[in-house]
């Protein structure tokens, strides 16, 4: 699956602070602009995981579930 969000960075002494408004929750750091964003993006696809099986859990066993590719 494909997806972009905004990731806000700001400096913080010698931290990178980035987060996601896209995604509540989503919050990354590190020590350079890269590392920021990779640890963002992780928090990000863990939080969208969860939330996958959250929202299924209560899904009957008789419905059709498909995939569909937004872009």
């Amino acid at each position: 699956m494909h997806n972009e969000f905004t990731a806000i960075i700001e400096p913080d002494e010698n931290w990178f602070v980035g987060y996601c408004l896209e995604i509540p929750g989503a919050n990354g750091q590190g020590h350079t602009i890269e590392e920021c964003k990779k640890s963002l993006a992780e928090a990000i696809s863990l939080i969208l995981v969860d939330r996958r099986e959250d929202a299924l859990e209560g899904v009957s066993k008789n419905a059709i579930r498909e995939v569909i590719t937004v872009e």
